[in-house]
């Protein structure tokens, strides 16, 4: 079996290590569109397009400290080697995946500087293949090359989604999305209207408070965070619109402001899939994907790394696995008309609870059923259920008390037990 991976990030690196171990494979090609592995983890200070006309993957800021501990934030089977501290700078997350894909023999085999333009169904073909078409950037050579399998881990942290705000495309200030923020600089002296309130907006919100004479953060979160903000930070409710210089709110209430920076996530894109891969992301609900994965009308393409609000590298790890073993036999997946019954039942359950078609890969509260359900179909190793306890237990302390709440540290007792010890550092 010849496997195309798309991305080194940390989905495609750990694609590749489990790919390269089995004895039905017989090529791995890593096409990475960037001159360095780690996708999202790369720092840089460029924002907007790169020197061959392509957009600035990353969407890393200088400061940022991973939000989970590291106690699960490694693969299961490689973690994170011990430090003093359990939130970590993205540098050594970095330094992390280089460990890991060196570990594994992974990195001779990312094609580096390549730009997947062209991903599509072989027309003809017996069997499932796939043409795919990349381009190597620095000598501008196009190559189509056949794979019997495509794995898709390009990410989900690069195309910004832009709001409809009435007013947004006249507001006589800036406008900016959290994309291309980098330093808190920008906003000296300046009355800042952060949109959105989920990790990074909340972490964001508080960073630029020590340079911002105001910050206004609107959000729509059911229950106010508890955690104590700068008195130059203010909550309000979403915005009703935006004219000249003034934000309205749905309160009714109003604000002068100088920036209008939105901290409101990303979309799922996939450029290079053409139609007939038959993938449609609509309002963000990438389908038809059976458990979050598989194309289901052409299963032997898969996504890793859909789902969010999860153990991510644990999650990675136990969806190729998963997938893998459905390549090598270990496993048979369900019939198209199956996998699209269990799709379809799992959409309708989720919107019973009250998740949105935008939150149709939104996980949290049900990542654990997640986990169980591809370990039980597919008969491999589970996660632990420390990991979900720890993740919970840490996005709840990041809500109550985002100042202080990676002082904490983690340490892990047994597969269901852990303890959290809080230490102030100077």
């Amino acid at each position: 079996m010849r496997v195309c991976v798309v991305g080194a990030g940390a989905a495609g690196l750990c694609a590749a290590r489990h790919l390269l171990i089995e004895p039905c494979v017989t090529e791995v090609d890593v096409l990475e569109q960037s001159s360095q592995l780690g996708g999202t983890w790369v720092y840089t200070e460029n924002v907007g397009y790169d020197d061959f006309g392509l957009p600035i993957h990353t969407s890393m800021y200088k400061s940022l400290r991973t939000n989970l501990p590291k106690e699960i934030m490694g693969f299961p089977d490689f973690p994170i080697p011990e430090s003093e501290r359990s939130y970590l700078p993205a540098k050594d997350m970095l330094a992390f995946l280089q460990l890991y894909a060196e570990k594994h023999g992974v990195t001779e085999h990312i094609k580096f500087k390549h730009h997947v333009q062209l991903i599509i169904p072989k027309q003809g073909a017996t069997a499932e293949l796939w043409d795919v078409t990349y381009k190597d950037l620095i000598t501008g050579v196009t190559t189509t090359k056949e794979y019997d399998y495509v794995f898709v881990c390009n990410g989900h942290y690069n195309t910004p989604f832009i709001p409809n705000i009435p007013g947004l495309k006249q507001f006589e200030g800036d406008v900016m999305h959290s994309h291309d923020y980098r330093v808190p600089d920008i906003f000296k002296g300046k009355q800042v209207l952060v949109v959105g309130a989920g990790p990074s907006g909340m972490d964001i919100a508080l960073e630029i408070t020590s340079m911002t004479e105001k910050v206004i953060l609107s959000h729509h979160l059911k229950e106010q965070p508890r955690s104590v903000f700068p008195s130059n930070l203010t909550q309000k409710p979403d915005v009703e619109k935006l004219e000249g210089r003034t934000a309205y709110f749905k309160d009714g209430s109003q604000e002068e402001i100088d920036v209008v920076f939105l901290c409101t996530g990303y979309l799922y894109n996939f450029p290079f899939l053409h139609e007939t891969s038959n993938i449609v992301v609509e309002d963000n609900c990438v389908e038809p994907l059976y458990k979050h994965l598989v194309n289901i009308q052409h299963p032997t393409m898969c996504f890793i790394g859909v789902p969010y609000y999860v153990c991510a590298f644990s999650m990675f790890d136990l969806q190729v696995r998963y997938y893998v073993r459905s390549m090598n036999g270990t496993f048979k997946l369900p019939s198209r008309e199956e996998m699209t019954r269990q799709w379809e039942e799992e959409k309708s359950e989720r919107a019973s609870r009250g998740y949105t078609r935008r939150q149709a890969h939104m996980m949290g509260p049900d990542q654990a059923e997640y986990y169980v359900s591809l370990a039980l179909e597919s008969g491999t190793d589970p996660l632990p259920p420390v990991f979900t306890a720890v993740h919970n237990d840490s996005s709840q302390k990041f809500l109550d008390n985002i100042a202080g709440f990676r002082n904490d540290i983690y340490k892990l007792i047994d597969d269901n037990n852990f303890v959290c010890l809080s230490k102030l550092y100077t």
